[in-house]
């Protein structure tokens, strides 16, 4: 909680007496406590924090003591600095719960940091203990929307720049803490049955291909089973995509809107499957093919690419192929996504490849779950780039889930939006070379209305005088006309926010037609652009966009080259 209270402030206005620095004393060195908390957070180590908590506790609690008696409450009616004194009782206050707050947390941890201590290795035991664990996470986070409230209520105006500016860093920082525990109580009440905690669970595990993008991610190009029992997670029936059989009938029915998008084949074929950005919609259908090829009926479903596969290999390290070939986090993206389709030119070849890295990597799996605690850094970088998205069948998970980054799901919220989604119309692999910006700018709120405007730059990196092996270059499209090798299609896709209106679009500077459609009460502005080698393309949208002071949300899809956003906003008229 660095910074949370950096009050130098009882000097201020003269305030000199021994009240007044008694108590700035004791914030300076709950402070002080605190950032040797945080500092000591990030070895995960219970113990360590004990010592900076245990004075962080007691430091807040005298200045809460000192600010709660009859000469404080005394300054708090004087009319210059009665607000000013006020704040200083409020932080204080504030303080002081949130350090019980943070006794709460930590008592948390030492449970599981015993329960790893004690049964090395041992999943189930470890399950029982994120059990035991949530309900502490769930008094914690009441104890912080207390503390928020509290902060929250505290004088805006006190004449001095210094609190005000605490109040302010102090109400950031408690919410901070406040969505990272809100996420741990919803995963201590996920975990334990989703990983088998009540009896074995089965996921479809997907396998995407960002060289050939799709709204999830990628193209599905391998896919297993993955079981989970009692905390322990084994890859089963491990298979090339061609394994899957097309269904004559839809296997799922996602609503009119979906149909008339992404036309029937989305819910009857594996490979345009996950068009939509919306991964339950993606992951039903999955489930839904299996079942009808004959599998058993299935919990949800698992997709990650192969730069999750890399943030993985950062905790097991590298993995070894049949042939002796070496796997790690520093090649594996390289491997599937580029060097795979020079190497083999057979795509049967190929394919068993890929399987044979799923493969390595799901046997060594287990190992690195064992220590959960060294994998949760990973898992979160994994998570914030949706290289890891989760489906659950059951109805009570899956709305827990849906309210996490994890679900992958379109969010329906109002407010600001801009989602850029790309598939890949030419059937190539050439979005291995796909650069990608986004800029967001939004003005002011006027008459209920604010105007906005989305610019959109897509390059086709290719790199020049490189030979691409045909199954990467190829264009499926239109195979029958002559194409620059390298060219690339892609239908690209812009999510504006519930109620905007798209008053104008450009590309390359030209006004243009895009098709205009629903999904999810976004209005969605699409427009095939075809790119030649080392081309940069530009899509302009102007919207009107209904008044918020939401913030602005921009999801990113998870390609393989990062995305590059930038969000400015003129928040004048926009206030709640």
């Amino acid at each position: 909680m660095a910074g949370l209270l950096a009050l130098a402030v009882l000097s201020a206005g003269g305030w000199s007496a021994h009240l007044g620095l008694s108590v700035r004393e004791h914030l300076e060195a709950t402070r002080s406590a605190l950032l040797r908390l945080r500092a000591v957070a990030g070895v995960h180590d219970p113990g360590l924090m004990a010592g900076p908590l245990a004075d962080a506790r007691w430091h807040a609690a005298e200045a809460r003591r000192l600010t709660t008696g009859v000469p404080w409450s005394t300054v708090t009616y004087l009319p210059v600095l009665g607000n000013a004194a006020t704040a200083v009782r409020g932080l204080a206050e504030s303080a002081a719960e949130l350090t019980d707050v943070l006794g709460g947390l930590q008592r948390a941890g030492a449970m599981l940091a015993a329960a790893r201590a004690r049964f090395p290795g041992d999943t189930r035991h470890l399950l029982v203990a994120v059990r035991t664990a949530e309900p502490i996470l769930n008094d914690a986070l009441g104890g912080l929307a207390w503390v928020s409230s509290g902060l929250a209520a505290i004088p805006r105006d006190t004449g001095v720049d210094l609190l005000e500016q605490s109040r302010g860093t102090a109400l950031r920082e408690v919410e901070e803490l406040r969505g990272r525990v809100a996420a741990a109580a919803a995963a201590a009440a996920l975990l334990p049955p989703m990983l088998g905690g009540d009896g074995p669970r089965r996921y479809f595990l997907a396998f995407q291909t960002n060289a050939e993008a799709r709204g999830t991610g990628g193209l599905v190009g391998a896919y297993g089973i993955l079981r989970a029992d009692r905390g322990r997670m084994t890859v089963e029936r491990l298979a090339a995509n061609t394994a899957l059989a097309t269904s004559p009938v839809p296997v799922v029915r996602h609503g009119r809107d979906f149909h008339r998008r992404y036309g029937p084949g989305a819910t009857r074929m594996l490979s345009v499957s996950n068009l939509s950005p919306h991964f339950p919609y993606a992951a039903a259908t999955w489930a839904g093919l299996w079942e009808r090829q004959g599998g058993e009926r299935l919990d949800g479903a698992v997709a990650t690419d192969p730069v999750g596969l890399a943030r993985l290999l950062e905790v097991i390290g590298p993995v070894t192929l049949p042939d002796g070939e070496q796997v790690s986090a520093s090649n594996v993206v390289d491997l599937t996504e580029r060097e795979a389709y020079a190497r083999y030119l057979d795509p049967a070849a190929r394919k068993r490849f890929l399987i044979e890295i799923a493969a390595a990597v799901g046997a060594a799996l287990p190992a690195a779950l064992a220590d959960p605690v060294a994998l949760l850094p990973v898992l979160g970088h994994m998570v914030s780039e949706r290289r890891i998205q989760i489906w659950s069948r059951h109805e009570a998970e899956q709305r827990r889930l849906s309210r996490m980054p994890i679900s992958g799901v379109l969010p329906t919220r109002r407010g600001p939006f801009a989602g850029l989604v790309v598939n890949n119309s030419a059937g190539g692999k050439l979005d291995y070379y796909l650069e990608r910006s986004l800029d967001y700018e939004l003005g002011p709120c006027r008459g209920g209305l604010r105007p906005s405007t989305v610019r959109i730059r897509l390059t086709n990196d290719v790199p020049r005088g490189t030979t691409l092996p045909s199954y990467v270059t190829g264009r499926l499209d239109v195979p029958r006309r002559s194409h620059l090798p390298g060219s690339n299609l892609l239908w690209v896709s812009l999510y504006g926010g519930s109620g905007a209106r798209m008053t104008e679009a450009r590309l390359d500077g030209h006004r243009t037609e895009v098709i205009r459609e629903i999904e999810r009460s976004h209005p969605v502005y699409s427009a095939l652009v075809e790119f030649t080698p080392g081309q940069s393309r530009r899509l302009e949208f102007d919207f009107s966009e209904p008044a918020s002071a939401e913030p602005p949300l921009v999801p990113v899809q998870p390609l393989v080259r990062p995305q590059r956003t930038r969000v400015t906003q003129d928040q004048r008229g926009c206030a709640p």
